[in-house]
C-alpha cells in the first residue's frame, strides 16, 4: 500500500484546504461559507435551475443543499418556485441582492486568484485545471468496485 501521505485523496485534499484557506476569510467577511459561495456562483452562472441539478454542479447533497438553500432563502439571495408545468420540480435563482453580493466579494476573491497566479504561474496553472479535468474524465469512466456510480456528477443526483 502507497504511503498515506502520498495516496492522491490526501494531495488532493491538501492543495484544495491550500487553496481555500486563502478564500476562507475573505467569505467569512461577508457572512458566507464555501458551500454558500459555491452555491451562489453556480446560480450567477447558470441562471434559474432546477435544486436537483443544483447539487449535481456544487458537489452537495440534498440535505445539505436544502439548510443552505433555506439559510440563503432567508437572506434574500436566493429565491425558490415550483414549476408550473411540473409542481414536483423546485426551481431555484440567484436575487438581485444575491447577484450584489458577488459583486462585492468578487474583488477580493479575484486578487486572491492573482496572487495564487503570480505566484504559482498561469501556465502552471492552466495545465493544472487541465490535468484535474482529464483525471476528472478519466475517473469518471473507470467503473467502481462494487458497481455503485457513486460520482456526484452522474445522473442519479442526489434530491
Amino acid at each position: 500500500m502507497r504511503d498515506f501521505s502520498q495516496s492522491l485523496p490526501m494531495s488532493l485534499l491538501r492543495a484544495r484546504e491550500g487553496v481555500m484557506r486563502h478564500f476562507r476569510p475573505s467569505l467569512r467577511s461577508h457572512d458566507l461559507t464555501e458551500q454558500q459561495w459555491r452555491i451562489l456562483r453556480a446560480l450567477a452562472a447558470s441562471g434559474e435551475i432546477e435544486i436537483t441539478e443544483l447539487a449535481r454542479i456544487a458537489f452537495l447533497l440534498g440535505p445539505s443543499l436544502s439548510r443552505i438553500l433555506r439559510d440563503l432563502e432567508q437572506r434574500k439571495l436566493i429565491a425558490r418556485h415550483l414549476l408550473k408545468s411540473d409542481l414536483r420540480r423546485n426551481i431555484v435563482s440567484i436575487t438581485a441582492k444575491g447577484l450584489k453580493l458577488i459583486e462585492v466579494v468578487a474583488p477580493s476573491s479575484e486578487a486572491i486568484y492573482g496572487e495564487m497566479t503570480k505566484r504559482f504561474g498561469a501556465q502552471k496553472l492552466a495545465e493544472l485545471q487541465a490535468m484535474l479535468h482529464e483525471l476528472e474524465v478519466c475517473l469518471h469512466a473507470m467503473p467502481t468496485e462494487d458497481g455503485d456510480d457513486a460520482d456526484p456528477q452522474a445522473d442519479n443526483s442526489p434530491a
